[in-house]
């Protein structure tokens, strides 16, 4: 369900580093993690989005993540903004 979502979205932002500076402009919706990501890499993701009380969705596989965002590498963690 949640690769649907992000397949769907008309706007999203793919990275650790864009979805972190997504949460801190206030433009992303609900972040999406994905479970086999590095914890190193997604702690500052997490951090910022329990701040601002953005929704965190984890879902399986990197690999799926970032063929559910057209990309043809894995993705770790997900932003969809608005």
């Amino acid at each position: 369900m949640s690769y649907e979502k992000v397949a769907q979205a008309k706007n999203i932002t793919i990275g650790t580093k864009q979805t972190v500076k997504a949460i801190k402009n206030g433009i992303a919706k609900e972040v999406l993690i994905a479970s086999d990501a590095d914890r190193y890499l997604t702690a500052k993701v997490i951090s910022a989005a329990e701040e601002l009380k953005i929704p965190i969705i984890y879902v399986d596989s990197m690999k799926m993540l970032g063929k559910a965002c057209g990309i043809d590498v894995s993705a770790s963690t997900v932003a969809i903004t608005i």
